[in-house]
């Protein structure tokens, strides 16, 4: 039976049983609002692990002040309800102040400089080092021996694997791929914002990358040009882009025209929600 903890000593009462009796660890740091991709992390993690936790944490650390932190859905009757059924061992449920005990503003924070400063941390300032503060005060309290991400979040996975990389953190970074719908939308806990014309644009998006990616793996270099040509596409459908860039897998720098493991990255609005999505690109 899965347990459901709110407080640090009993989780912990509980991690230093499983780790006297020498099992290993799986966690999933995630908000809530579970959907298939958050179960395909499970189901991964169950493969890998002898215990799975899986924390839920609507992070106020995270957003900003123009933010969506009090409309961020919450559901926690029906998430628990699909972990149990999943068999996961443990769902920790903190309340802000037991992740925060000294107010949000007097927290010590984790910065990771550059990759937090591009993309999606040049719109949202406040994202990353959000993430990266209450990922590590995660990872101190349930001491995994792996912890599994979405790759949707691509930036989000490089720079938790930068940050355990940096100092030190005992704990292996495993990035999933993208979960999508059938029409290729990539699941997002915010695509329940979206209205029923908006949902039947939504996958464009997806698709415009696809199409940079044909044009990249045919001999196009001009990345300018592609993004561009990118942003003015998902505009005339109705998009309100932030960025669609093309950029190395392993540091997300611009490319050079002989740099052959890419990723193309894009954040656009549809109404009131902004979706995230990204492909791969190998390059002859």
């Amino acid at each position: 039976m899965m347990k459901i903890i709110t407080q640090i000593a009993e989780l912990r009462a509980q991690i230093n049983e499983w780790r006297n009796n020498q099992q290993r660890i799986a966690f999933i740091p995630t908000m809530g609002n579970l959907h298939d991709g958050h179960l395909t992390l499970v189901k991964q993690a169950l493969t890998v692990a002898d215990r799975v936790v899986v924390s839920i944490f609507v992070n106020p650390l995270q957003f900003g002040a123009t933010e969506d932190y009090q409309t961020y859905p919450r559901t926690l009757t029906e998430d628990s309800d699909q972990l149990a059924q999943q068999g996961v061992d443990l769902l920790f449920n903190p309340a802000v102040t037991t992740i925060y005990p000294g107010g949000i503003e007097a927290t010590t924070g984790i910065q990771v400089p550059k990759l937090s400063e591009i993309l999606c941390g040049a719109s949202r300032p406040v994202l990353f080092k959000g993430v990266a503060t209450v990922v590590n005060i995660l990872f101190n309290l349930v001491q995994p021996d792996e912890a599994l991400f979405g790759e949707k979040d691509y930036q989000q996975l490089l720079i938790i694997k930068r940050m355990v990389t940096d100092l030190f953190i005992p704990i292996k970074i495993v990035g999933v791929p993208t979960v999508r719908e059938p029409d290729g939308l990539a699941m997002s806990s915010r695509n329940h914002y979206l209205n029923q014309e908006q949902r039947a644009i939504a996958p464009y998006l997806f698709q415009t990358l696809h199409h940079m990616k044909v044009k990249i793996t045919a001999g196009q270099r001009e990345w300018a040009l592609l993004e561009s040509e990118a942003i003015e596409s998902l505009k005339q459908i109705g998009f309100n882009p932030d960025y669609v860039s093309v950029r190395c897998c392993h540091d997300l720098t611009i490319p050079t025209p002989e740099d052959k493991n890419l990723i193309i990255l894009a954040a656009a609005w549809l109404g009131p929600a902004r979706l995230i999505d990204n492909i791969f690109v190998t390059c002859q």
